[in-house]
Order: structure tokens, then sequence, then C-alpha cells
């Protein structure tokens, strides 16, 4: 038993498929200690912070 498609696409239906394909803005927030815009459950590469803790020392 194959896996074949039984009709062709046409080249319309194709790319209106691909067309829905695409990427999401990157959900920033506010860091709560020094407000910096940083990624979502990441280290705030500006304070070092994390959850409202300190997890990398800054100069």
């Amino acid at each position: 038993m194959s896996i074949c498609p039984k009709n062709k696409s046409s080249k319309g239906h194709r790319d209106a498929r691909r067309a829905n394909w695409k990427m999401d803005t990157m959900n920033l927030i506010k860091c709560p200690k020094c407000g910096e815009l940083m990624l979502s459950h990441r280290v705030c590469k500006n304070c070092g912070t994390y959850n409202k803790k300190e997890i990398l020392a800054t100069d």
C-alpha cells in the first residue's frame, strides 16, 4: 500500500498552503528590576537577574 497523493496539487493550492508558514514576533517583556526589554524565561542581559534573583554578576 503506497502513501501517494491521489491527484496533483496545483501551484496555487501549494503556494497558498506555504504562505501561512511564517515566523512570529519575539515575546519581549520588561525586566522587573531594570526595565530593559528581554526574552521571557531568560536571564536579563542588562542586569543579570532572573525571577528577581541575581544570577550573573555584572560590573
